[in-house]
């Protein structure tokens, strides 16, 4: 059991087993993209390892961007999501990958969306690591999926609570 500020979490996901997601994860994408070189968009903070060891993986040609985007309070979603640093390059004809860490409401994957749009993206993808579908209402695909879980908050591996436990290299749960 580990503490971080006010809570306690428990271990959940194993080093090992992000590693597999993640291999898993860079052999779909090479295979979808064969000779075409796609940009990697990392959300940041918390996809930093992730888009870190993805790209240690990804044997293809390939360039990485990064945009950092804010949605979370504590342990809460807030429902709005907040654009900090933004797109600073022209991908109009390319194809892009997005990379996130995890996926569960959709609010930020939806604003992505509409951010790439505008930008005449060839093909839109989205990479992620965890994914929580029990609370994902969007429409849109989640085209690479690591590990589903369930609808617990989670630190480690880049995911933090109120800015602590992204430097853990194994996933913990919010203790019950």
């Amino acid at each position: 059991m580990i503490q971080l500020h006010d809570k306690q979490f428990v271990p959940f996901i194993s080093a090992k087993e992000i590693d597999f997601a993640l291999t898993k994860i860079v052999a779909q994408v090479e295979d979808d993209f064969g000779d075409e070189t796609p940009v990697f968009v990392g959300v940041l903070n918390g996809a930093f390892m992730v888009v870190s060891d993805f790209l240690k993986k990804y044997k293809s040609p390939c360039e990485v961007s990064f945009i950092k985007m804010a949605s979370y309070e504590g342990t809460e979603s807030t429902n709005s999501v907040k654009e900090l640093i933004g797109i600073n390059q022209d991908f109009s004809g390319r194809s892009v990958v997005i990379i996130e860490d995890i996926v569960d409401t959709g609010n930020t994957i939806e604003e992505l969306k509409h951010l790439f749009k505008a930008q005449n993206v060839k093909r839109f993808k989205i990479a992620t690591l965890f994914f929580k579908p029990e609370v994902y209402k969007k429409e849109i695909k989640i085209d690479y999926v690591g590990i589903r879980i369930p609808n617990k908050f989670i630190v480690g591996y880049g995911l933090d609570y109120d800015g602590l436990g992204r430097n853990l290299t194994e996933v913990y749960k919010l203790a019950e």
